[in-house]
């Protein structure tokens, strides 16, 4: 009975963590570029009465031997990278990643991160920036006397300084991609950092290599589906009552043995 209570409770303790997770991706719902995260489990040890195949009589064996197991644990968490809704604005700095890739963005420490939420703004030095003033990399710098920013597919940025102005070719925008953006350490504020687990970004230009391409006037809203989550919620829910009511079974056969007791 006392496994039994240290089984349940560890469940209790998964499911718990399952809600916290859930519970993120429905607060986010209405956030730009966010990627919602599942949980993965495992089971814990298994304690083995009898082998599998011990010998039960002659030419005879056990055919599933007896193991009994110790409950379960989150082993990981995993982000879907799943293509988000593209919503259209008016801002000539807002940008959308239509498929694979991220925005590298500089910290004021020099660091770089990542992120797929392009709700870009231009500074009063003429910076694309983020809403908290990162630098977006590789954007060039906009003059005070440019009336008109195009973007196109492939990140060709195009600027005019007046009506009559046919435009000129100012850089091209470069995307970065990862082995395994799933291994992508998440930052807060939509960012993510490179680790070993998602090897080396390599900057690639829009619409080449299996690259996305950049959407002009769009933002990529959040991948959760309400719907979805709230099932899982009640699923949660469940196993978490399940596993509450094993504690409560539990307790009361260690009730009745102690009553024999007495």
């Amino acid at each position: 009975m006392i496994r039994a209570l240290m089984t349940a409770a560890s469940g209790m303790k998964a499911q718990q963590k399952q809600v916290d997770t859930i519970a993120n991706n429905i607060a986010n719902v209405n956030t730009g570029g966010y990627k919602r995260s599942d949980l993965t489990f495992r089971s814990l040890l298994y304690q083995t009465y009898v082998e599998p195949g011990t010998a039960t009589a002659q030419n005879a064996m056990s055919p599933s031997g007896l193991q009994i197991g110790s409950g379960v644990e989150i082993s990981g968490s995993r982000r879907s990278f799943r293509q988000g809704e593209l919503m259209p604005t008016d801002s000539p700095f807002h940008m959308a990643i239509n498929g694979q890739g991220f925005f590298q963005v500089q910290l004021p420490n020099g660091e770089f991160y990542y992120t797929r939420d392009g709700h870009f703004q231009r500074d009063g030095d003429g910076n694309v920036v983020t809403s908290e003033g990162y630098k977006l990399q590789g954007f060039p710098i906009i003059s005070p006397d440019v009336i008109e920013v195009s973007i196109a597919e492939d990140g060709t940025i195009t600027t005019r300084t007046s009506e009559s102005d046919v435009g000129t070719q100012a850089g091209v925008l470069q995307l970065w991609r990862f082995a395994n953006p799933e291994g992508l350490k998440a930052q807060g504020n939509n960012l993510y950092s490179e680790t070993a687990s998602s090897g080396t970004g390599a900057a690639q230009n829009p619409g080449t290599s299996g690259t996305g391409r950049i959407i002009h006037r769009h933002v990529e809203r959040s991948n959760v589906e309400v719907v979805e989550e709230l099932v899982g919620l009640i699923m949660a829910q469940r196993n978490y009552e399940v596993n509450s009511r094993a504690v409560q079974a539990a307790d009361e056969m260690l009730q009745q043995t102690n009553q024999m007791i007495r």
